[in-house]
């Protein structure tokens, strides 16, 4: 089991940034999900993008064809965060606290961060989604690992309601709302089964090495929850990617 699961841990170190807004803010070209900027032409507008383009193990991906595997299931230890948000411009994000984690088999990482995506950038047997919340967590070596939760239109989840309650009414501007606490765990499933391949960060500068554990069942949030986000980020998605011969693993 230990030698299975190492096959797809990440490796990247991302030199002492866990949050993906950091990194993004490190570079100084602009990009977009669409438009002159947008994902064809990512790797044109930084040197440091270029990974968006000559990468082999490129995130989203459409997930089709699946190796069953005897993989661990997944430990969720997720504790009460106070609400920590910021529209920057690409997604609505929420920095957690430290001290919540997953465990995969001998392997822990920690919970750094969650964003949003509209509609869904990860596709399961060609079928896109209504939303998608991703779930960012670094290990002790700063290796990332993104829980990927799609969400489908149906009855109000009432965590993502109170993420939405306190929505910033300025972007690039963070906030702590006081008094106001989110719990992750509420953004998942009730089962756990997963999928999980080697990819990539799904924004520049596109940086491989990303374990990613995408949930096999959805998550419902009303249609109401839906068209709040799309008022404010109509298509944050970057299209799916070529797997290129990789494995995608699903738990049995």
């Amino acid at each position: 089991m230990k030698s299975m699961l190492a096959e797809f841990i990440a490796t990247a170190t991302f030199f002492g940034s866990l949050s993906l807004v950091a990194q993004e803010t490190e570079h100084h070209a602009h990009w977009a999900y669409d438009g002159k900027d947008g994902p064809k032409k990512w790797a044109t507008l930084d040197p440091a993008y270029s990974e968006c383009k000559q990468g082999h193990h490129q995130s989203p991906i459409d997930i089709r064809h699946t190796e069953k595997a005897d993989l661990p299931p997944i430990q969720f230890d997720y504790a009460p965060s106070p609400l920590n948000i910021v529209d920057n411009g690409h997604t609505v994000m929420v920095t957690y606290e430290s001290g919540s984690f997953l465990t995969v088999g001998d392997h822990r990482y920690q919970l750094t961060q969650f964003h949003f995506h509209h509609p869904s950038e990860e596709h399961i047997n060609g079928k896109i989604f209504d939303m998608e919340v991703h779930l960012v967590h670094s290990d002790a070596s700063g290796n990332l690992a993104v829980v990927a939760v799609v969400m489908k239109a149906g009855k109000v989840n009432p965590a993502l309601q109170t993420v939405w309650n306190h929505l910033p009414k300025e972007k690039d501007k963070e906030a702590t709302v006081e008094g106001v606490f989110v719990t992750a765990a509420d953004l998942l499933p009730v089962k756990r089964g997963y999928y999980t391949y080697s990819g990539s960060l799904t924004t520049p500068p596109c940086t491989e090495g990303v374990t990613w554990f995408v949930m096999k069942t959805p998550e419902e949030i009303s249609r109401g929850e839906v068209e709040v986000f799309a008022k404010l980020h109509p298509h944050d998605v970057r299209p799916a990617q070529k797997v290129e011969g990789r494995v995608i693993r699903e738990s049995k």
